[in-house]
Protein backbone atom coordinates (compact mmCIF):
# COMPACT_ATOMS: atom_id res chain seq x y z
CA UNK A 1 0.00 0.00 0.00
CA UNK A 2 1.43 3.35 -0.94
CA UNK A 3 2.03 5.97 1.69
CA UNK A 4 -0.23 9.02 1.53
CA UNK A 5 1.67 12.37 1.53
CA UNK A 6 1.83 13.81 5.04
CA UNK A 7 1.17 10.47 6.79
CA UNK A 8 3.38 7.73 8.18
CA UNK A 9 2.64 4.13 7.17
CA UNK A 10 0.27 3.47 10.08
CA UNK A 11 -1.79 6.62 9.49
CA UNK A 12 -1.80 5.97 5.73
CA UNK A 13 -3.32 2.54 6.35
CA UNK A 14 -5.98 4.06 8.61
CA UNK A 15 -6.74 6.67 5.95
CA UNK A 16 -7.05 4.01 3.25
CA UNK A 17 -9.45 1.98 5.41
CA UNK A 18 -11.40 5.17 6.15
CA UNK A 19 -11.83 5.79 2.42
CA UNK A 20 -12.96 2.20 1.78
CA UNK A 21 -15.39 2.29 4.72
CA UNK A 22 -16.72 5.75 3.79
CA UNK A 23 -17.38 4.71 0.20
CA UNK A 24 -19.31 1.68 1.44
CA UNK A 25 -21.33 3.91 3.79
CA UNK A 26 -21.99 6.41 0.98
CA UNK A 27 -23.23 3.68 -1.38
CA UNK A 28 -25.57 2.26 1.26
CA UNK A 29 -26.69 5.71 2.44
CA UNK A 30 -27.85 6.69 -1.04
CA UNK A 31 -30.07 3.60 -1.22
CA UNK A 32 -31.40 4.13 2.31
CA UNK A 33 -32.36 7.75 1.61
CA UNK A 34 -34.41 6.60 -1.36
CA UNK A 35 -36.09 4.01 0.87
CA UNK A 36 -36.76 6.71 3.46
CA UNK A 37 -38.63 8.76 0.85
CA UNK A 38 -40.88 5.75 0.20
CA UNK A 39 -41.18 4.77 3.89
CA UNK A 40 -40.98 8.07 5.84
CA UNK A 41 -42.21 6.55 9.12
CA UNK A 42 -39.87 3.52 9.25
CA UNK A 43 -38.18 4.00 12.63
CA UNK A 44 -35.56 1.29 12.02
CA UNK A 45 -34.57 3.00 8.79
CA UNK A 46 -34.31 6.31 10.66
CA UNK A 47 -31.80 4.70 13.03
CA UNK A 48 -29.80 3.04 10.23
CA UNK A 49 -29.38 6.34 8.35
CA UNK A 50 -28.55 8.23 11.53
CA UNK A 51 -25.87 5.70 12.49
CA UNK A 52 -24.31 5.89 9.01
CA UNK A 53 -23.94 9.68 9.11
CA UNK A 54 -22.86 9.54 12.76
CA UNK A 55 -20.10 7.06 11.86
CA UNK A 56 -18.85 9.32 9.08
CA UNK A 57 -18.81 12.26 11.47
CA UNK A 58 -16.86 10.36 14.11
CA UNK A 59 -14.21 8.87 11.83
CA UNK A 60 -13.72 12.06 9.82
CA UNK A 61 -13.34 14.01 13.06
CA UNK A 62 -10.67 11.55 14.25
CA UNK A 63 -8.69 12.14 11.04
CA UNK A 64 -9.22 15.91 11.06
CA UNK A 65 -11.42 16.28 7.97
CA UNK A 66 -13.30 19.27 9.32
CA UNK A 67 -15.55 20.06 6.33
CA UNK A 68 -16.79 16.49 6.24
CA UNK A 69 -17.28 16.52 10.01
CA UNK A 70 -19.15 19.84 9.99
CA UNK A 71 -21.52 18.83 7.18
CA UNK A 72 -22.16 15.42 8.72
CA UNK A 73 -22.92 17.10 12.07
CA UNK A 74 -25.60 19.34 10.50
CA UNK A 75 -26.99 16.33 8.63
CA UNK A 76 -27.00 14.33 11.86
CA UNK A 77 -29.04 17.06 13.62
CA UNK A 78 -31.83 16.62 11.06
CA UNK A 79 -31.74 12.83 11.23
CA UNK A 80 -31.73 12.81 15.03
CA UNK A 81 -34.90 14.93 15.15
CA UNK A 82 -36.53 12.66 12.56
CA UNK A 83 -35.78 9.51 14.56
CA UNK A 84 -37.04 11.16 17.76
CA UNK A 85 -40.28 12.07 16.01
CA UNK A 86 -39.73 15.84 16.23
CA UNK A 87 -39.65 16.16 12.42
CA UNK A 88 -41.68 14.54 9.67
CA UNK A 89 -40.11 13.52 6.37
CA UNK A 90 -41.34 15.61 3.43
CA UNK A 91 -40.30 15.93 -0.22
CA UNK A 92 -38.65 19.28 0.51
CA UNK A 93 -36.61 17.83 3.38
CA UNK A 94 -35.59 14.88 1.20
CA UNK A 95 -34.35 17.27 -1.53
CA UNK A 96 -32.14 19.02 1.03
CA UNK A 97 -30.86 15.71 2.43
CA UNK A 98 -30.00 14.48 -1.05
CA UNK A 99 -28.10 17.72 -1.65
CA UNK A 100 -26.15 17.11 1.58
CA UNK A 101 -25.57 13.49 0.54
CA UNK A 102 -24.08 14.61 -2.79
CA UNK A 103 -21.69 16.92 -0.95
CA UNK A 104 -20.66 14.14 1.48
CA UNK A 105 -19.88 11.97 -1.53
CA UNK A 106 -17.90 14.77 -3.18
CA UNK A 107 -15.88 15.40 -0.01
CA UNK A 108 -14.94 11.71 0.26
CA UNK A 109 -13.91 11.74 -3.41
CA UNK A 110 -11.72 14.79 -2.75
CA UNK A 111 -10.04 12.99 0.15
CA UNK A 112 -9.46 9.91 -2.01
CA UNK A 113 -7.90 12.10 -4.72
CA UNK A 114 -5.71 13.91 -2.13
CA UNK A 115 -7.36 17.15 -3.26
CA UNK A 116 -7.17 19.77 -0.48
CA UNK A 117 -9.30 22.34 -2.34
CA UNK A 118 -12.28 23.28 -0.12
CA UNK A 119 -15.86 22.61 -1.21
CA UNK A 120 -18.72 25.10 -0.86
CA UNK A 121 -20.91 23.63 1.88
CA UNK A 122 -22.27 26.76 3.56
CA UNK A 123 -25.51 26.84 1.56
CA UNK A 124 -26.20 23.16 2.24
CA UNK A 125 -25.49 23.65 5.96
CA UNK A 126 -27.95 26.58 6.07
CA UNK A 127 -30.61 24.46 4.39
CA UNK A 128 -30.02 21.60 6.84
CA UNK A 129 -30.28 24.04 9.75
CA UNK A 130 -33.56 25.37 8.30
CA UNK A 131 -35.22 21.96 7.97
CA UNK A 132 -33.87 20.92 11.38
CA UNK A 133 -35.88 23.84 12.79
CA UNK A 134 -38.83 22.78 10.60
CA UNK A 135 -38.59 26.04 8.69
CA UNK A 136 -39.10 26.59 4.96
CA UNK A 137 -35.94 26.36 2.88
CA UNK A 138 -35.20 29.73 1.25
CA UNK A 139 -35.52 29.71 -2.55
CA UNK A 140 -31.99 31.06 -2.94
CA UNK A 141 -29.53 30.84 -0.10
CA UNK A 142 -26.78 33.45 -0.41
CA UNK A 143 -23.62 33.43 1.67
CA UNK A 144 -23.21 36.88 3.35
CA UNK A 145 -20.32 38.97 2.04
CA UNK A 146 -18.65 39.07 5.46
CA UNK A 147 -18.64 35.29 5.68
CA UNK A 148 -17.49 34.99 2.05
CA UNK A 149 -14.55 37.29 2.82
CA UNK A 150 -13.74 35.33 5.94
CA UNK A 151 -13.80 32.11 3.92
CA UNK A 152 -11.21 33.50 1.48
CA UNK A 153 -8.90 34.43 4.37
CA UNK A 154 -8.86 30.89 5.70
CA UNK A 155 -8.96 29.09 2.36
CA UNK A 156 -5.46 27.61 2.58
CA UNK A 157 -6.09 26.36 6.09
CA UNK A 158 -9.66 25.34 5.29
CA UNK A 159 -11.51 22.32 6.41
CA UNK A 160 -10.20 19.72 3.96
CA UNK A 161 -6.41 19.56 4.44
CA UNK A 162 -5.01 16.02 4.37
CA UNK A 163 -3.12 16.38 7.65
CA UNK A 164 -3.90 14.95 11.11
CA UNK A 165 -5.42 17.64 13.34
CA UNK A 166 -6.60 18.03 16.88
CA UNK A 167 -10.15 16.77 17.56
CA UNK A 168 -12.85 19.32 16.86
CA UNK A 169 -14.59 20.99 19.81
CA UNK A 170 -18.39 20.83 19.69
CA UNK A 171 -19.26 24.03 21.57
CA UNK A 172 -20.74 25.72 18.51
CA UNK A 173 -23.14 22.85 17.99
CA UNK A 174 -24.30 22.41 21.58
CA UNK A 175 -27.61 24.18 20.97
CA UNK A 176 -28.55 21.62 18.30
CA UNK A 177 -26.86 18.54 19.74
CA UNK A 178 -28.90 15.94 21.53
CA UNK A 179 -27.38 14.16 24.51
CA UNK A 180 -26.13 10.72 23.38
CA UNK A 181 -24.71 7.80 25.36
CA UNK A 182 -21.14 8.38 26.50
CA UNK A 183 -19.75 5.98 23.90
CA UNK A 184 -21.10 8.13 21.06
CA UNK A 185 -19.65 11.26 22.62
CA UNK A 186 -16.24 9.58 22.77
CA UNK A 187 -16.40 8.67 19.10
CA UNK A 188 -17.33 12.26 18.21
CA UNK A 189 -14.36 13.67 20.05
CA UNK A 190 -11.96 11.16 18.51
CA UNK A 191 -10.82 9.78 21.86
CA UNK A 192 -11.74 7.17 24.44
CA UNK A 193 -12.48 3.44 24.07
CA UNK A 194 -15.21 3.91 21.45
CA UNK A 195 -12.86 5.81 19.13
CA UNK A 196 -10.13 3.26 19.76
CA UNK A 197 -12.58 0.50 18.85
CA UNK A 198 -13.42 2.32 15.61
CA UNK A 199 -9.75 2.58 14.65
CA UNK A 200 -9.24 -1.04 15.71
CA UNK A 201 -12.09 -2.14 13.47
CA UNK A 202 -10.60 -0.18 10.59
CA UNK A 203 -7.19 -1.78 11.18
CA UNK A 204 -8.78 -5.24 11.27
CA UNK A 205 -10.51 -4.44 7.96
CA UNK A 206 -7.13 -3.53 6.44
CA UNK A 207 -5.59 -6.78 7.73
CA UNK A 208 -8.27 -8.98 6.12
CA UNK A 209 -8.41 -7.22 2.73
CA UNK A 210 -5.92 -6.03 0.18
CA UNK A 211 -6.28 -3.39 -2.53
CA UNK A 212 -4.68 -4.56 -5.77
CA UNK A 213 -3.89 -2.44 -8.79
CA UNK A 214 -6.07 -3.65 -11.68
CA UNK A 215 -2.97 -3.70 -13.89
CA UNK A 216 -1.55 -6.49 -11.74
CA UNK A 217 -4.72 -8.49 -12.29
CA UNK A 218 -4.39 -7.83 -16.02
CA UNK A 219 -0.84 -9.21 -15.93
CA UNK A 220 -2.04 -12.26 -14.01
CA UNK A 221 -4.83 -12.81 -16.54
CA UNK A 222 -2.28 -12.55 -19.35
CA UNK A 223 -0.11 -15.23 -17.70
CA UNK A 224 -3.14 -17.47 -17.28
CA UNK A 225 -3.82 -16.94 -20.96
CA UNK A 226 -0.31 -18.16 -21.79
CA UNK A 227 -0.93 -21.17 -19.56
CA UNK A 228 -4.16 -21.94 -21.45
CA UNK A 229 -2.22 -21.86 -24.73
CA UNK A 230 0.39 -24.19 -23.25
CA UNK A 231 -2.34 -26.54 -22.04
CA UNK A 232 -3.91 -26.63 -25.49
CA UNK A 233 -0.52 -27.44 -27.03
CA UNK A 234 0.12 -30.18 -24.47
CA UNK A 235 -3.32 -31.70 -25.09
CA UNK A 236 -2.58 -31.84 -28.83
CA UNK A 237 0.74 -33.61 -28.20
CA UNK A 238 -0.85 -36.09 -25.78
CA UNK A 239 -3.53 -36.86 -28.39
CA UNK A 240 -0.82 -37.62 -30.99
CA UNK A 241 1.12 -39.75 -28.48
CA UNK A 242 -2.01 -41.79 -27.71
CA UNK A 243 -2.48 -42.54 -31.40
CA UNK A 244 1.10 -43.73 -31.87
CA UNK A 245 2.16 -45.19 -28.51
CA UNK A 246 -1.08 -46.15 -26.77
CA UNK A 247 0.33 -49.37 -25.30
CA UNK A 248 3.25 -47.71 -23.49
CA UNK A 249 2.54 -47.11 -19.73
CA UNK A 250 4.28 -43.73 -19.82
CA UNK A 251 1.76 -42.57 -22.41
CA UNK A 252 -1.12 -43.37 -20.10
CA UNK A 253 0.61 -41.54 -17.24
CA UNK A 254 1.21 -38.57 -19.52
CA UNK A 255 -2.50 -38.56 -20.37
CA UNK A 256 -3.48 -38.62 -16.69
CA UNK A 257 -1.05 -35.79 -15.89
CA UNK A 258 -2.41 -33.79 -18.82
CA UNK A 259 -5.97 -34.24 -17.52
CA UNK A 260 -4.89 -32.97 -14.10
CA UNK A 261 -3.11 -29.95 -15.61
CA UNK A 262 -6.20 -29.28 -17.72
CA UNK A 263 -8.40 -29.30 -14.62
CA UNK A 264 -6.04 -27.08 -12.57
CA UNK A 265 -5.66 -24.63 -15.47
CA UNK A 266 -9.42 -24.30 -15.80
CA UNK A 267 -9.82 -23.77 -12.05
CA UNK A 268 -7.00 -21.18 -12.00
CA UNK A 269 -8.56 -19.39 -14.95
CA UNK A 270 -11.91 -19.20 -13.17
CA UNK A 271 -10.27 -18.06 -9.92
CA UNK A 272 -8.40 -15.23 -11.66
CA UNK A 273 -11.55 -14.18 -13.50
CA UNK A 274 -13.44 -14.08 -10.19
CA UNK A 275 -10.86 -11.74 -8.65
CA UNK A 276 -11.82 -9.24 -11.34
CA UNK A 277 -15.53 -9.75 -10.81
CA UNK A 278 -17.70 -7.20 -9.01
CA UNK A 279 -21.44 -7.31 -8.30
CA UNK A 280 -23.43 -5.37 -10.87
CA UNK A 281 -25.20 -3.83 -7.86
CA UNK A 282 -22.32 -1.30 -7.79
CA UNK A 283 -23.58 -0.06 -11.17
CA UNK A 284 -27.25 -0.42 -10.24
CA UNK A 285 -26.84 1.61 -7.04
CA UNK A 286 -26.59 4.83 -9.07
CA UNK A 287 -29.84 4.24 -10.94
CA UNK A 288 -32.59 4.85 -8.30
CA UNK A 289 -31.41 8.41 -7.68
CA UNK A 290 -31.28 9.04 -11.43
CA UNK A 291 -34.87 7.84 -11.88
CA UNK A 292 -36.01 9.97 -8.93
CA UNK A 293 -34.51 13.12 -10.46
CA UNK A 294 -35.87 12.31 -13.95
CA UNK A 295 -39.39 11.73 -12.58
CA UNK A 296 -39.19 14.99 -10.62
CA UNK A 297 -37.98 16.95 -13.66
CA UNK A 298 -40.70 15.58 -15.97
CA UNK A 299 -43.55 15.62 -13.46
CA UNK A 300 -44.09 11.86 -13.69
CA UNK A 301 -44.38 9.12 -11.10
CA UNK A 302 -41.90 6.33 -11.81
CA UNK A 303 -40.93 3.36 -9.65
CA UNK A 304 -37.62 1.62 -10.36
CA UNK A 305 -37.44 -2.12 -9.66
CA UNK A 306 -33.97 -3.68 -9.55
CA UNK A 307 -33.33 -7.42 -9.82
CA UNK A 308 -30.15 -9.51 -9.84
CA UNK A 309 -27.90 -6.99 -8.08
CA UNK A 310 -25.62 -9.83 -6.90
CA UNK A 311 -24.90 -10.90 -10.50
CA UNK A 312 -21.16 -10.55 -11.05
CA UNK A 313 -19.31 -9.29 -14.10
CA UNK A 314 -15.80 -8.21 -15.01
CA UNK A 315 -14.80 -4.87 -13.46
CA UNK A 316 -13.91 -3.38 -16.85
CA UNK A 317 -17.36 -4.28 -18.22
CA UNK A 318 -19.05 -2.69 -15.19
CA UNK A 319 -17.27 0.60 -15.78
CA UNK A 320 -18.36 0.67 -19.44
CA UNK A 321 -21.97 -0.27 -18.65
CA UNK A 322 -22.83 2.90 -16.78
CA UNK A 323 -23.43 5.12 -19.83
CA UNK A 324 -25.66 2.65 -21.74
CA UNK A 325 -27.83 2.04 -18.66
CA UNK A 326 -28.17 5.76 -17.95
CA UNK A 327 -29.28 6.44 -21.54
CA UNK A 328 -31.72 3.52 -21.52
CA UNK A 329 -33.29 4.77 -18.28
CA UNK A 330 -33.55 8.32 -19.61
CA UNK A 331 -35.20 6.93 -22.73
CA UNK A 332 -37.64 4.85 -20.63
CA UNK A 333 -38.50 7.81 -18.39
CA UNK A 334 -38.98 10.29 -21.23
CA UNK A 335 -40.27 8.28 -24.21
CA UNK A 336 -41.55 5.16 -22.48
CA UNK A 337 -43.51 6.01 -19.34
CA UNK A 338 -46.48 8.27 -20.06
CA UNK A 339 -47.56 11.30 -18.05
CA UNK A 340 -49.85 10.71 -15.07
CA UNK A 341 -52.87 11.97 -17.02
CA UNK A 342 -52.16 9.73 -20.02
CA UNK A 343 -51.73 6.65 -17.84
CA UNK A 344 -54.98 7.25 -15.98
CA UNK A 345 -56.81 7.81 -19.28
CA UNK A 346 -55.49 4.45 -20.53
CA UNK A 347 -56.60 2.70 -17.35
CA UNK A 348 -53.05 2.23 -16.11
CA UNK A 349 -51.76 2.99 -12.59
CA UNK A 350 -50.65 6.61 -12.23
CA UNK A 351 -47.16 5.45 -11.30
CA UNK A 352 -45.13 3.90 -14.10
CA UNK A 353 -42.66 1.07 -13.51
CA UNK A 354 -39.18 0.61 -14.96
CA UNK A 355 -37.51 -2.74 -14.26
CA UNK A 356 -33.76 -3.34 -14.58
CA UNK A 357 -32.73 -6.98 -14.33
CA UNK A 358 -29.37 -8.77 -14.56
CA UNK A 359 -28.70 -12.51 -14.79
CA UNK A 360 -26.10 -14.97 -16.00
CA UNK A 361 -26.81 -17.01 -19.11
CA UNK A 362 -23.97 -19.42 -19.83
CA UNK A 363 -20.79 -17.40 -20.39
CA UNK A 364 -22.81 -14.21 -20.78
CA UNK A 365 -24.45 -11.64 -18.60
CA UNK A 366 -27.88 -10.48 -19.76
CA UNK A 367 -29.22 -7.09 -18.64
CA UNK A 368 -32.74 -5.97 -19.49
CA UNK A 369 -34.39 -2.57 -19.08
CA UNK A 370 -38.18 -2.78 -19.30
CA UNK A 371 -40.93 -0.17 -18.90
CA UNK A 372 -44.72 -0.43 -18.80
CA UNK A 373 -45.19 2.67 -20.92
CA UNK A 374 -46.57 3.53 -24.33
CA UNK A 375 -44.39 1.16 -26.35
CA UNK A 376 -43.13 1.93 -29.85
CA UNK A 377 -45.16 2.29 -33.03
CA UNK A 378 -43.05 0.94 -35.94
CA UNK A 379 -44.99 2.99 -38.51
CA UNK A 380 -44.34 6.25 -36.65
CA UNK A 381 -40.66 5.35 -36.35
CA UNK A 382 -40.46 4.75 -40.10
CA UNK A 383 -42.17 8.07 -40.80
CA UNK A 384 -39.77 9.93 -38.50
CA UNK A 385 -36.80 8.26 -40.18
CA UNK A 386 -38.12 9.34 -43.62
CA UNK A 387 -38.55 12.94 -42.37
CA UNK A 388 -34.95 12.99 -41.16
CA UNK A 389 -33.70 11.58 -44.45
CA UNK A 390 -32.36 8.40 -42.84
CA UNK A 391 -34.32 6.04 -45.12
CA UNK A 392 -36.40 6.22 -48.29
CA UNK A 393 -40.12 5.47 -48.49
CA UNK A 394 -39.35 2.36 -50.54
CA UNK A 395 -36.98 1.10 -47.84
CA UNK A 396 -39.59 1.88 -45.15
CA UNK A 397 -42.14 -0.35 -46.89
CA UNK A 398 -39.67 -3.25 -46.89
CA UNK A 399 -38.65 -2.89 -43.25
CA UNK A 400 -39.81 -5.40 -40.67
CA UNK A 401 -41.08 -4.37 -37.23
CA UNK A 402 -37.72 -5.26 -35.64
CA UNK A 403 -35.82 -3.23 -38.24
CA UNK A 404 -38.11 -0.25 -37.54
CA UNK A 405 -37.42 -0.55 -33.79
CA UNK A 406 -33.69 -0.61 -34.49
CA UNK A 407 -33.94 2.75 -36.26
CA UNK A 408 -33.80 4.43 -32.83
CA UNK A 409 -30.09 3.52 -32.71
CA UNK A 410 -29.33 5.57 -35.84
CA UNK A 411 -27.18 8.68 -35.19
CA UNK A 412 -29.36 11.80 -35.07
CA UNK A 413 -32.64 9.89 -34.71
CA UNK A 414 -35.08 11.17 -32.09
CA UNK A 415 -38.85 11.12 -31.69
CA UNK A 416 -38.89 14.00 -29.20
CA UNK A 417 -41.00 16.98 -30.27
CA UNK A 418 -38.55 19.45 -28.73
CA UNK A 419 -35.03 19.45 -27.34
CA UNK A 420 -34.89 19.25 -23.53
CA UNK A 421 -32.27 18.47 -20.91
CA UNK A 422 -33.34 14.83 -21.15
CA UNK A 423 -33.82 14.15 -24.87
CA UNK A 424 -34.24 15.48 -28.39
CA UNK A 425 -30.64 15.58 -29.63
CA UNK A 426 -30.63 12.09 -31.14
CA UNK A 427 -27.40 10.97 -29.48
CA UNK A 428 -28.49 8.90 -26.48
CA UNK A 429 -29.44 5.59 -28.11
CA UNK A 430 -26.55 5.88 -30.56
CA UNK A 431 -24.23 5.94 -27.52
CA UNK A 432 -25.91 2.77 -26.25
CA UNK A 433 -25.27 0.95 -29.51
CA UNK A 434 -21.66 2.16 -29.76
CA UNK A 435 -20.78 1.16 -26.18
CA UNK A 436 -22.46 -2.24 -26.41
CA UNK A 437 -20.65 -2.96 -29.68
CA UNK A 438 -17.37 -1.93 -28.07
CA UNK A 439 -17.97 -4.58 -25.39
CA UNK A 440 -18.57 -7.27 -28.06
CA UNK A 441 -22.20 -7.47 -27.00
CA UNK A 442 -25.61 -7.43 -28.63
CA UNK A 443 -28.77 -5.46 -27.92
CA UNK A 444 -32.31 -6.47 -28.87
CA UNK A 445 -35.64 -4.67 -28.59
CA UNK A 446 -39.08 -6.01 -27.74
CA UNK A 447 -42.00 -3.58 -27.76
CA UNK A 448 -45.77 -3.62 -27.85
CA UNK A 449 -47.89 -0.55 -28.36
CA UNK A 450 -49.46 0.74 -25.08
CA UNK A 451 -47.91 -2.18 -23.16
CA UNK A 452 -44.25 -1.22 -22.94
CA UNK A 453 -40.74 -1.79 -24.27
CA UNK A 454 -37.87 -4.03 -23.28
CA UNK A 455 -34.19 -3.61 -24.19
CA UNK A 456 -31.99 -6.69 -23.74
CA UNK A 457 -28.19 -6.31 -23.57
CA UNK A 458 -26.10 -9.49 -23.82
CA UNK A 459 -22.40 -9.26 -22.95
CA UNK A 460 -19.52 -11.75 -22.57
CA UNK A 461 -18.30 -12.28 -19.00
CA UNK A 462 -14.71 -11.52 -19.99
CA UNK A 463 -12.89 -10.19 -23.04
CA UNK A 464 -9.50 -11.90 -22.48
CA UNK A 465 -10.21 -15.62 -22.95
CA UNK A 466 -13.13 -16.37 -25.24
CA UNK A 467 -14.99 -19.22 -26.91
CA UNK A 468 -14.56 -19.08 -30.67
CA UNK A 469 -15.83 -20.79 -33.80
CA UNK A 470 -12.99 -22.00 -36.04
CA UNK A 471 -13.70 -21.76 -39.76
CA UNK A 472 -11.67 -22.56 -42.86
CA UNK A 473 -11.37 -20.52 -46.05
CA UNK A 474 -9.00 -21.67 -48.85
CA UNK A 475 -7.00 -23.86 -46.43
CA UNK A 476 -6.58 -20.92 -44.02
CA UNK A 477 -8.12 -21.09 -40.53
CA UNK A 478 -9.80 -18.10 -38.89
CA UNK A 479 -11.42 -17.64 -35.50
CA UNK A 480 -14.81 -15.94 -35.07
CA UNK A 481 -15.77 -14.92 -31.48
CA UNK A 482 -18.66 -17.17 -30.49
CA UNK A 483 -20.29 -14.30 -28.55
CA UNK A 484 -21.07 -12.65 -31.88
CA UNK A 485 -22.34 -15.81 -33.61
CA UNK A 486 -26.13 -16.00 -33.83
CA UNK A 487 -26.45 -19.10 -36.00
CA UNK A 488 -24.81 -21.12 -38.78
CA UNK A 489 -26.82 -22.01 -41.88
CA UNK A 490 -26.11 -23.87 -45.08
CA UNK A 491 -27.82 -22.45 -48.14
CA UNK A 492 -28.00 -23.00 -51.87
CA UNK A 493 -25.90 -20.68 -53.98
CA UNK A 494 -29.04 -19.62 -55.88
CA UNK A 495 -30.58 -18.26 -52.62
CA UNK A 496 -28.04 -15.41 -52.61
CA UNK A 497 -29.36 -12.22 -54.21
CA UNK A 498 -27.69 -8.97 -55.22
CA UNK A 499 -28.98 -5.50 -54.29
CA UNK A 500 -27.09 -2.39 -55.47
CA UNK A 501 -24.07 -4.55 -56.26
CA UNK A 502 -23.95 -6.13 -52.78
CA UNK A 503 -24.77 -9.74 -51.95
CA UNK A 504 -27.61 -10.31 -49.49
CA UNK A 505 -29.70 -13.20 -48.24
CA UNK A 506 -33.16 -13.46 -46.71
CA UNK A 507 -33.61 -15.66 -43.64
CA UNK A 508 -36.99 -15.83 -41.89
CA UNK A 509 -38.22 -12.52 -43.34
CA UNK A 510 -34.98 -10.72 -42.45
CA UNK A 511 -32.63 -9.49 -45.16
CA UNK A 512 -28.99 -8.91 -44.26
CA UNK A 513 -25.75 -8.40 -46.22
CA UNK A 514 -23.11 -11.06 -46.89
CA UNK A 515 -19.32 -10.93 -46.69
CA UNK A 516 -17.08 -13.51 -48.37
CA UNK A 517 -14.31 -14.05 -45.83
CA UNK A 518 -11.85 -15.24 -48.46
CA UNK A 519 -12.18 -11.99 -50.39
CA UNK A 520 -12.04 -9.82 -47.27
CA UNK A 521 -8.86 -11.49 -46.00
CA UNK A 522 -7.27 -11.89 -49.44
CA UNK A 523 -6.73 -15.64 -49.26
CA UNK A 524 -7.04 -17.08 -52.76
CA UNK A 525 -9.97 -15.08 -54.09
CA UNK A 526 -13.55 -14.58 -53.10
CA UNK A 527 -15.29 -17.52 -54.79
CA UNK A 528 -16.33 -20.73 -53.03
CA UNK A 529 -16.64 -24.18 -54.53
CA UNK A 530 -19.88 -26.13 -54.61
CA UNK A 531 -23.53 -25.26 -54.82
CA UNK A 532 -24.06 -25.22 -51.05
CA UNK A 533 -22.39 -22.60 -48.88
CA UNK A 534 -21.87 -22.21 -45.13
CA UNK A 535 -22.96 -18.85 -43.76
CA UNK A 536 -22.03 -17.81 -40.23
CA UNK A 537 -24.60 -15.23 -39.11
CA UNK A 538 -23.05 -12.75 -36.67
CA UNK A 539 -24.50 -9.76 -34.87
CA UNK A 540 -23.38 -6.77 -32.84
CA UNK A 541 -26.00 -4.56 -31.25
CA UNK A 542 -28.94 -4.59 -33.69
CA UNK A 543 -26.86 -5.25 -36.85
CA UNK A 544 -26.56 -8.67 -38.51
CA UNK A 545 -24.11 -9.90 -41.14
CA UNK A 546 -23.61 -13.23 -42.92
CA UNK A 547 -20.01 -14.46 -43.37
CA UNK A 548 -19.49 -17.01 -46.16
CA UNK A 549 -16.87 -19.68 -45.33
CA UNK A 550 -15.75 -23.01 -46.87
CA UNK A 551 -16.12 -25.24 -43.80
CA UNK A 552 -16.60 -25.31 -40.04
CA UNK A 553 -13.91 -26.80 -37.76
CA UNK A 554 -15.71 -26.57 -34.42
CA UNK A 555 -15.68 -24.57 -31.20
CA UNK A 556 -12.49 -23.79 -29.25
CA UNK A 557 -11.42 -21.75 -26.22
CA UNK A 558 -8.88 -19.20 -27.41
CA UNK A 559 -6.74 -16.50 -25.84
CA UNK A 560 -6.79 -13.11 -27.56
CA UNK A 561 -3.27 -11.84 -28.20
CA UNK A 562 -2.47 -8.47 -29.74
CA UNK A 563 -0.65 -8.26 -33.07
CA UNK A 564 2.15 -6.31 -31.41
CA UNK A 565 3.78 -2.99 -32.25
CA UNK A 566 5.30 -4.24 -35.52
CA UNK A 567 2.00 -5.13 -37.19
CA UNK A 568 -0.04 -2.61 -35.22
CA UNK A 569 -3.73 -2.45 -36.07
CA UNK A 570 -4.96 -4.41 -39.09
CA UNK A 571 -8.49 -3.72 -40.29
CA UNK A 572 -10.80 -6.67 -39.79
CA UNK A 573 -8.45 -8.40 -37.33
CA UNK A 574 -9.12 -8.21 -33.57
CA UNK A 575 -5.98 -10.13 -32.61
CA UNK A 576 -4.42 -13.55 -32.92
CA UNK A 577 -4.28 -16.83 -31.05
CA UNK A 578 -2.25 -20.04 -31.11
CA UNK A 579 -3.80 -23.42 -31.84
CA UNK A 580 -2.84 -26.64 -30.10
CA UNK A 581 -0.58 -27.64 -33.02
CA UNK A 582 1.35 -24.36 -32.72
CA UNK A 583 -0.23 -22.56 -35.69
CA UNK A 584 -0.98 -18.86 -35.27
CA UNK A 585 -4.42 -17.85 -36.57
CA UNK A 586 -6.22 -14.54 -36.81
CA UNK A 587 -9.33 -13.58 -34.79
CA UNK A 588 -11.89 -11.74 -36.89
CA UNK A 589 -12.99 -8.27 -35.72
CA UNK A 590 -16.74 -8.50 -36.25
CA UNK A 591 -17.35 -4.80 -35.58
CA UNK A 592 -14.92 -3.85 -38.38
CA UNK A 593 -16.68 -6.20 -40.80
CA UNK A 594 -19.98 -4.60 -39.81
CA UNK A 595 -18.65 -1.17 -40.76
CA UNK A 596 -17.59 -2.46 -44.18
CA UNK A 597 -20.76 -4.30 -45.08
CA UNK A 598 -23.69 -2.70 -43.20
Amino acid sequence: MSTTPGFDNEMAEILESFIVESNEIIDKLGQDLLLLEKNPTDSELHNVIFRAVHTMKGTSSFLGFEQLTGLAHKFEDVLNKIRRGDLTVTRQKMDVMFEAYDLLKLLVERIEQHNAEPVEIDVACRKLAAIASDEAVPAAAVVPAAESSKKKEVKNAHLEQLQPKAPLPDEKHEEHAVAQPSQEAEVESGSGPAAAATVGAQQKFVDTTIRVDVRRLDTLMNLVGELVLGRNRLSQIVHQMNEQYESIPATRELGETNSHIDFITTELQMAVMKTRMVPIGKVFNKLPRLVRELAKEMGKEIELVLSGEDTELDKSLGEELNDPLVHLLRNAADHGVESIEERIAKGKPAKGTVTVKAEHEGNHIVISVEDDGKGMDPEKLKQKAIEKGLITEARAREMSKIEAFNMIFAPGFSTAQKVTNVSGRGVGMDVVRTNVAKLKGTIDIESELNVGSRFIIKLPLTLAIIQALLVEVKKEIFSIPLDSVIEVVRVERKEIATISGKEVIRLRDTVFPLARLGGVMGVGGADHDGERLYIVVVGIAEQHLGIIVDSLLGQKEVVIKSLGDYLGTVKGIAGSTILGDGRVIMIIDISELMKLYT
